[in-house]
């Protein structure tokens, strides 16, 4: 019974490199800033987009609030199926996410600021 892996534990097992692999990449990387030639497409292990990469290293462990959202069925399959394939928590994803959102469009940020202009 032991030897019966789930369909999460084999998309993990393929997503997730041999230790080794991880150690020779970090002196790759180390190599590169020490040379100047690293490229920053070059962060990102193989197969897997840098995207992933930079929601890895996201950092949301000093955020305290909480917003309750509402998703779609099928969006919440996705970010649910994204976690199991990379080990993501669906939380960090949406944080990231509206950040990002926020980050490419200032215009949203101008809407709030003459709105709250307004109430004065």
């Amino acid at each position: 019974m032991s030897d019966i892996k789930s369909l999460a534990d084999q998309l993990r097992s393929r997503i997730h490199q041999p230790e080794n692999a991880k150690t020779q990449n970090k002196r790759e990387k180390t190599k590169g800033r020490k040379s100047g030639t690293a490229h920053p497409e070059s962060h990102a292990p193989p197969g897997i987009p840098l995207i992933v990469e930079d929601i890895r290293a996201y950092d949301n462990s000093d955020h305290k609030s909480m917003v309750h959202v509402r998703f779609d069925a099928q969006t919440t399959q996705t970010m649910n199926q994204f976690k199991m394939a990379t080990g993501i928590d669906v939380t960090k994803l949406v944080s990231y996410s509206v950040r990002q959102l926020f980050k490419d469009h200032p215009e949203l940020k101008t809407i709030i600021k003459q709105f709250l202009q307004n109430l004065d």
